[in-house]
């Protein structure tokens, strides 16, 4: 087995191996407004479930050379962001939103997605999503990247409403095969939800 030291790899030989090796990993599109008013859209894969009681996400947004996205900034600035699960059928349009675009102009807009209210926030979500969910910021952390710089928001997010596309709920449950999400591997690869398996949790 290979042994490796990160402090001898570059930071993108460590990106190589946490995201060839962490997979699949869940996607989130989020949506936030500026304090201008443009509504931005950006997907995170650095992305999971915190707690149930309440419930929390959290969202790990990387910074370029020090200098925060879109997504962080606004998150910081107006408190509040909707998560959206990404999905086979609005995978394509999701992808179009990792553009790099000025911070005045829409993602939203350049994929051609349809903005919908939010129950409980002023930023809205996307038709698109058969899930979303609305989140108030709890906690912000800057994490030091290389060289003393910040490398990294990581966000903690309270979900304050559950948007879910009546279809795939029944019981309490989400039908996994109906919701159809899409995960993240490395490069430019994705998986959808392949074969399943249950096991028993001992007693």
């Amino acid at each position: 087995m290979l042994s490796i030291d990160p402090a001898g790899n570059s930071e993108k030989d460590n990106y190589k191996l946490l995201t060839g090796g962490v997979v699949p990993r869940p996607i989130a599109f989020v949506t936030t407004r500026s304090p201008k008013g443009t509504v931005n859209g950006a997907p995170f894969s650095f992305f999971n479930v915190v707690s149930s009681s309440p419930p929390r996400i959290s969202l790990a947004i990387q910074r370029m050379a020090g200098k925060q996205k879109d997504t962080a900034r606004n998150i910081e600035a107006v408190g509040e962001f909707v998560v959206h699960l990404v999905d086979q059928q609005n995978v394509g349009q999701v992808n179009q939103t990792a553009a790099s675009l000025p911070s005045d102009q829409s993602e939203i807009e350049l994929a051609k997605l349809t903005p919908v209210n939010s129950v409980k926030l002023a930023v809205p979500g996307v038709k698109e999503a058969k899930m979303r969910l609305e989140c108030v910021l709890e906690h912000r952390l800057e994490l030091e990247g290389e060289a003393g710089t910040t490398g990294c928001d990581f966000i903690i997010g309270k979900v304050v409403h559950f948007h879910i596309a009546e279809e795939i709920y029944e019981n309490g449950r989400i039908d996994p095969h109906g919701l159809g999400a899409v995960s993240r591997l490395a490069g430019h690869d994705y998986a959808k939800i392949g074969e399943m398996f249950s096991l028993k949790r001992p007693q």
